[in-house]
């Protein structure tokens, strides 16, 4: 009989041979990503005098493909997009700058969210704030407000992108090392230069409509990607001592299957579950691993409708292991006040 442990090495070789980068493919990416995305920036602009509902329109679409280019920076941090580690870097940082993410940083704390992802114990760097029932519990009335508010839609997708645009991409954390200080302010600078380029052509009123609307809907959309990849009902958690990476990235990592229009948007980013198990995979290969690898077929798979039901999800039930509702969380309170008086 084969062991869990000779199971899970297994899957992860059958993986391993996906986690080969083409350079033709990664050309032919950039082209039909960058390409189509300057071209409507420009078209935006052009149709200003026409209609500027035209104009917001245009950089709605466009907001897809920055989440296109945000994919191909994701796969650089990982060294999956080219072979070679200088392209990857340069590649990286400039499409770093397109998306208003710095290279260094970003891919230090996505490395950290790969290593401890799933994780209770190791929960903070590059992961959505979570807590567990008990933790909320515990929680006085003031920190369960201001988890609620956090959680809140409007405020997690809404005042998200610009904390995330503004402040949290612009400034590097204590423990940083000088490379990594360095990538930040020189991303900072080069975005701040080309704003500046920009607005004495087109005015500033005329660069917050489309690139304000472009960057506030691709954030939108970066953190629902990220927050469906992993927050579903049955989603996995564990502690340290029990903590496994292989069950974090397959169970613990959603499949979200997308029209086709909007897989390619996301660069595939759906097949999260294999990224997890191998970030090495580059994000044209990903679709292809889930095809050919059966067992990773077995992944949670949410849909664009089943998906909008995750909102509900806010807190992680670890004795029920599933995550569950404000309203069942003031249930269960309430119940336990009850028994208390």
């Amino acid at each position: 009989m084969t062991s869990f442990t000779e199971k899970k090495n297994q899957l992860r070789k059958d993986v391993a041979k996906f986690a080969k980068s083409n350079t033709r493919k990664s050309i032919m990416q950039l082209i039909n990503t960058i390409g189509p995305l300057f071209i409507l920036w420009v078209l935006a602009y052009q149709t200003i005098d026409i209609s500027p509902w035209l104009t917001v329109g245009i950089s709605v679409l466009a907001a897809g493909f920055v989440v296109r280019t945000f994919i191909i920076f994701h796969d650089c941090t990982h060294g999956s997009f080219f072979k070679n580690k200088k392209a990857n870097d340069i590649v990286g940082f400039w499409t770093g700058v397109l998306t208003s993410f710095p290279y260094e940083k970003w891919k230090r704390e996505h490395t950290i969210h790969h290593a401890t992802s799933s994780n209770l114990d190791k929960r903070g760097i590059g992961d959505i704030d979570m807590l567990t029932l008990e933790e909320y519990e515990q929680t006085s009335k003031l920190g369960r407000l201001g988890y609620r508010l956090y959680r809140n839609p409007i405020v997690m997708f809404g005042l998200g992108p610009l904390y995330m645009v503004l402040v949290l991409n612009r400034f590097n954390r204590k423990d940083a090392k000088r490379k990594e200080r360095r990538n930040t302010y020189l991303t900072n600078l080069t975005v701040i230069l080309i704003c500046a380029v920009a607005i004495s052509f087109v005015g500033w009123q005329s660069f917050l409509l489309v690139q304000g609307t472009t960057l506030f809907v691709a954030g939108s959309l970066g953190i629902w990607l990220f927050y469906i990849q992993h927050t579903y009902e049955d989603s996995y958690f564990e502690h340290e001592a029990e903590w496994d990476y292989v069950k974090a990235a397959v169970e613990g990592s959603s499949y979200y299957k997308l029209p086709r229009i909007l897989q390619f948007l996301t660069g595939n980013i759906g097949f999260h579950h294999v990224h997890h198990l191998s970030p090495r995979v580059p994000n044209y290969n990903l679709e292809k691993a889930h095809e050919e690898v059966k067992p990773l077929q077995r992944a949670t798979t949410i849909t664009l409708v089943t998906s909008l039901e995750c909102i509900r999800y806010k807190l992680y039930d670890e004795e029920n292991q599933k995550f569950v509702t404000f309203r069942e969380a003031g249930e269960r309170l309430r119940m336990k006040n009850a028994v208390n008086i």
